[in-house]
């Protein structure tokens, strides 16, 4: 095991931001030292991620955020997770010669949500300009920007595939032809004129909430859409089904979509209360497993052994299961988060978590579900597709060419919070729209071409995202803002951080920095949707002691090298007033930054 010494947390009063890119972080900090404040700093900071993390997140992508108002005094979520388009119907996908949706490729689009996510926020939390959010973007976009080694490898994984099929985009990554270095310094000029267009648009009003509404019209109802539609509607592309197809995605469903602000979905656990994204979402999967956990004596087992990561691991076994069977868009179907955050039902379920691992997928059957559950694991046992997956958000030592996430938190002086969770429109996500500089996400692949159940497609409707950030109040106050890129994993990795921080006493850095595991028991959110029952990848930073006892409890075990699993950060404030911030070592790209 090597030896780490563990980083002190950021203090400050002024502001924290943490990220996961360093130019990023501190552009988040610039803007609130410019005046604006904790929503400001996040929106500007998503914008700019958007160019130095092109692998990891886009304009074509989607956002939720949940966030703490202190003028509102109020935890609200934004919902800029774009729905299916109006011909993404199943049995259109199925004429096409499909069993599961491609994991990128146009036929995988839905609304792209983050930018009206993004001016939402700005609109009604935030209190700078349009251009003021946008003009670091611009920057780097035009300028430049050091290329990440992840980045210029990713690229170089795809160069053959772009040259061949995705021209656009060979184009836009692989400037004259060759893959830009680590390091190097690497320009998006088309992206810098559409930012730019749209600051000249939305300055035609001189209102400023007339400004964002016109920068919204000239995404979602101008220029852009209008240049989304023009490819969409002639082009047919190489996806990862292996045949070409045209995609659904027009100006008309751009035109009729706006971002929405939601109530969150909560939940009481030791004197903490736990803020996530609906159903929609896997945010519910972490308030389950905390409601399994309140039985068992957390406090009472080492943070790093085999008790705490076998107990945990099996509670979010139990939890994902339900996520297949009844999670989904609660505008289309019934969703019983009632029944499934109860104490009867974590009572009942509880019984099942032994000091054996499990190797079954095992949903709650609720009364009156039953043939949703039925219908739910007949799928399951038979899967359409085997193997790996290039498109699944995940860790980055696996692959890569997998897309993922990044993640921002931020807290300012007055006391307002966010913590947002953008991703899609990856650069390996779909080809580059011409003249706009960016591509679309790829989120429908979490749809299923199974109708009958809650994440079945259907136009309208929301993907159930893996994406979800997280706030959590103590006794009540707004304190904790934190949050992980990595697909299915990221409530995991979330949960086992939230669990150290309540439980142990930790710092913010000491529990980010604990020895990090997660289950691939469960079926993926991503093409192609497998599963591995009973895996269990756990960091080599894990004492040998502690891996040959997991295996022993059954798990199949994976060890991943040495600081690579997690991204997490987080940020806190203090009831005086003092703030606190820290990020994640791994792969070295997070980090926190306050004053």
């Amino acid at each position: 095991m090597t030896a780490f010494t563990t980083r002190p947390e950021i203090l400050g009063t002024f502001g924290v931001v943490t990220s996961t890119h360093w130019i990023a972080s501190a552009v988040g900090m610039s803007i609130l030292e410019k005046g604006g404040n904790a929503f400001d700093a996040a929106v500007a900071t998503g914008f700019v991620l958007q160019i130095v993390e092109p692998h990891l997140c886009g304009p074509g992508g989607d956002m939720p955020a949940i966030l703490y108002s202190k003028k509102k005094d109020k935890v609200e979520v934004i919902c800029a997770q774009g729905p299916a388009p109006a011909g993404a119907t199943i049995e259109h996908y199925t004429r096409e010669g499909l069993k599961l949706i491609p994991g990128d490729g146009l036929l995988a689009t839905v609304i792209p949500g983050a930018f009206d996510g993004w001016m939402l926020m700005l609109r009604d939390y935030g209190r700078l300009t349009v251009r003021d959010v946008l003009e670091p973007a611009i920057h780097y976009a035009e300028k430049g920007h050091p290329v990440l080694p992840r980045v210029s490898a990713t690229i170089a994984g795809l160069a053959d595939f772009y040259r061949k099929e995705w021209p656009t985009s060979f184009e836009t990554w692989l400037p004259g032809g060759s893959v830009p270095e680590p390091w190097s310094n690497f320009k998006n000029p088309v992206l810098a004129e559409t930012w730019k267009r749209v600051v000249a648009e939305a300055e035609s009003k001189s209102d400023r909430d007339a400004q964002i509404e016109a920068a919204r019209n000239a995404f979602y109802r101008g220029f852009v859409a209008e240049a989304i539609d023009t490819y969409v509607s002639k082009a047919e592309v190489m996806d990862a089904s292996g045949e070409r197809h045209k995609g659904v995605l027009s100006a008309d469903d751009m035109a009729n979509w706006r971002a929405t602000i939601e109530a969150p979905q909560t939940y009481d656990y030791h004197g903490w209360t736990v803020a996530k994204i609906g159903p929609w979402g896997q945010g519910p999967v972490f308030l389950q497993a905390l409601s399994l956990l309140k039985g068992f004596d957390l406090a009472g087992v080492d943070p790093a052994g085999a008790d705490f990561v076998h107990t945990v691991t099996e509670a979010m076994k139990l939890a994902f299961a339900d996520r297949e069977v009844y999670y989904g868009d609660p505008n289309f179907t019934t969703i019983p988060l009632e029944t499934l955050l109860s104490d009867a039902y974590a009572e009942e379920r509880r019984r099942l978590i032994s000091p054996e691992a499990s190797l079954t997928l095992r949903p709650g059957k609720l009364a009156g579900f039953e043939n949703q559950y039925d219908l739910t694991m007949r799928m399951l046992d038979a899967p359409e597709a085997k193997g790996g997956a290039v498109y699944e958000p995940t860790m980055s030592h696996l692959t890569e060419k997998r897309g993922d996430t990044v993640h921002i938190d931020v807290i300012d002086r007055e006391g307002n919070m966010v913590s947002v969770t953008p991703s899609g429109g990856w650069l390996q996500s779909s080809p580059t729209i011409p003249g706009l500089g960016f591509c679309l996400n790829s989120r429908a692949q979490m749809f299923w071409l199974q109708p009958g159940l809650p994440s079945s497609l259907a136009p309208g409707k929301r993907p159930r995202t893996t994406l979800t950030p997280t706030i959590a109040l103590h006794e009540g106050r707004p304190t904790l803002a934190f949050g992980t890129p990595g697909g299915d994993q990221q409530e995991q990795w979330q949960l086992s951080f939230f669990l150290r921080y309540v439980h142990h006493r930790l710092n913010l850095q000491e529990a980010i920095d604990k020895p990090l595991f997660h289950s691939t028991h469960f079926p993926s959110s991503f093409y192609p949707r497998t599963s591995e029952p009973g895996g269990l990848t756990a960091e080599a930073n894990f004492s040998a002691e502690v891996l040959d006892a997991l295996r022993g409890k059954g798990h199949k075990l994976t060890v991943a090298p040495e600081w690579t699993v997690g991204r997490l950060t987080a940020a806190r404030r203090d009831a005086d007033g003092l703030l606190r911030a820290a990020a994640t070592p791994r792969l070295m790209q997070a980090y926190a930054i306050g004053r």
